[in-house]
């Protein structure tokens, strides 16, 4: 199962850039949400759909109306993280918690190696199927692949823990300075933390 990308835009891609921290905008999850990042005129993840005002207010904050967004990014497909999704599709979970998904269209499938903004797309899978991770050279958007100060997401909704242990290696290999999770805190010790997740395996 690949990952998915809403634009109106279409693909972007251009030089690789480091981002500055200040440039990546985080909206802590709500309730059973995840965080979502607001880069720019980008999206990452959009929580359950339960608390649309709180994330509206959250961007609003930054002077930024939904109407302003172009491209939303998806990091998995679980209900969490993807209330503008696939209805009917079990890879989201979303009757285990009570919820059905509204079909939306997806414009583009992220596949490892894309671009989006300054960020290169790495496929993660382990947390579900087609989980993907965001990564500029300094920072990385993990979704539920890896948490802060150490941890992994769970496996056992239509997830791999084998595959989860070969993505967390592969994430090993780079020089992370930020985790920016799907939930939870912000976490600048990011290699460390990284290697303290890959110890549970």
């Amino acid at each position: 199962k690949k990952n998915y990308i809403y634009s109106s835009k279409g693909r972007n891609g251009g030089v690789k850039l480091i981002m500055n921290s200040k440039d990546i905008i985080w909206i802590p999850g709500y309730n059973l949400d995840s965080n979502c990042y607001l880069i720019d005129d980008m999206l990452v993840d959009t929580g359950a759909g339960d608390n649309k005002e709180y994330l509206f207010s959250k961007l609003k904050e930054h002077d930024v109306n939904p109407e302003d967004i172009k491209l939303i990014v998806n990091t998995h497909c679980q209900i969490d993280a993807i209330a503008l999704m696939e209805d009917d599709n079990p890879d989201t979970v979303a009757s285990h918690f009570g919820h059905e998904i509204k079909c939306h269209k997806v414009d583009i499938e992220l596949e490892e190696g894309d671009k989006i903004k300054d960020f290169e797309v790495i496929h993660t899978p382990g947390h579900s199927k087609g989980a993907i991770c965001l990564w500029d050279g300094e920072n990385l958007i993990s979704g539920d692949t890896v948490f802060g100060h150490g941890g992994v997401g769970r496996t056992d909704i239509g997830g791999s823990f084998s595959d989860l242990k070969k993505s967390v290696e592969k994430l090993k290999k780079l020089d992370v300075k930020t985790i920016y999770p799907g939930h939870g805190m912000i976490d600048n010790n990011g290699k460390k933390s990284i290697e303290m997740s890959y110890s549970i395996f």
